[in-house]
């Protein structure tokens, strides 16, 4: 049964409404119980059952930030599509709030799908999504168990479970990693105590001069007024501490190798994170898998950037493999 969300009817996005596009709220259940909130992007130019695109992400961000951006695009090219709050997060629902998972996050994708699969609006054989950031990961995972996603599309993607076990570009030791979990079960245990769960801040209200380029980045977007909404965890106080411990002994791209499906991994030149989406790309298989490097392009530049991102590649994309 789906719980009764309470959903702003206000246009609080951080990019401007278009009027090439209707738009609604909607909510569905996933597998676990927790009712979804999303927003619904459909081409008014456009009739009878259409391709169908589901959109998540960034990591810590809310549908009101890059993912309704993607989805507003892409409805605007002839897709009708959902950009939804993963569990916990956002107007979704689920407690405790602020948790991340690489299982039931994965399971937000597939439960986009069952509600995609039964609108009838849309041709059930003609579904895709894309992943933004630390939900490209959750989007290739999905892709690799679900094969009702006929084209899957990373944009600027973190492996979630890689950088929550080695760091980033995977200098954390064996031994630093111990302490790590021996420092999140002791923080379990005061969560438990108190009865709630501690917090740990979003992005930085001051950067540092010397603070690594990456920071700077995330600030740029989430506390300026480019990007800062009053939902998002990164905008704010960010993830429950203990939701690492999930990714920490996580495997999510195990079985990337096996996805028969079009993948299309998009990343920029100069983002820090760049290794994720090549790495990932070496897993894949089969001759419908594109690997596409945005020169000069940083991490951020995909959040938002319409001249960055590259929304010509993704329609021809789409319209190749959802057919």
């Amino acid at each position: 049964m789906k719980e009764d969300l309470k959903l702003t009817n206000e246009w609080d996005k951080v990019f401007p409404k278009s009027d090439k596009v209707d738009h609604k709220k909607v909510t569905f259940p996933n597998r676990f119980g927790i009712t979804l909130a999303a927003d619904l992007y459909k081409p008014k130019d456009k009739k009878g059952k259409l391709p169908a695109i589901a959109v998540s992400g960034p990591f810590g961000a809310v549908k009101e930030q890059s993912s309704g951006l993607y989805a507003q695009k892409m409805a605007e090219k002839g897709f009708l599509t959902i950009a939804f709050d993963p569990s916990f997060t956002g107007e979704s629902g689920g407690k405790p709030r602020y948790v991340a998972s690489p299982d039931i996050n994965t399971e937000d994708f597939q439960a986009a799908i069952d509600f995609l699969s039964t609108n009838e609006d849309v041709d059930n054989e003609k579904i895709g999504i894309i992943g933004i950031c630390g939900w490209g990961g959750m989007a290739l995972n999905a892709a690799s168990i679900d094969p009702r996603i006929k084209a899957t599309v990373s944009s600027t993607m973190y492996d979630m479970s890689r950088v929550n076990t080695y760091g980033y570009f995977d200098k954390t030791t064996i031994d630093e990693r111990y302490e790590n979990k021996k420092n999140l079960c002791k923080q379990r245990i005061e969560d438990f105590k108190k009865g709630e769960y501690k917090l740990g801040g979003g992005v930085p209200d001051k950067v540092p001069d010397d603070a690594p380029f990456f920071v700077k980045d995330y600030f740029d977007y989430y506390k300026t007024k480019r990007g800062y909404h009053k939902r998002s965890l990164n905008s704010n106080q960010g993830w429950n501490v203990t939701s690492a411990l999930s990714f920490i002994n996580a495997k999510m791209l195990a079985y990337t190798d096996e996805i028969r499906n079009a993948v299309l991994v998009i990343h920029g030149e100069k983002a820090h994170s760049c290794y994720f989406s090549k790495d990932a790309f070496k897993n894949l298989k089969g001759d419908n898998k594109e690997l596409m490097i945005i020169p000069g392009a940083v991490h951020t530049d995909l959040y938002d950037k319409v001249d960055v991102i590259p929304f010509d590649k993704m329609v021809e994309f789409f319209n190749k493999y959802l057919k």
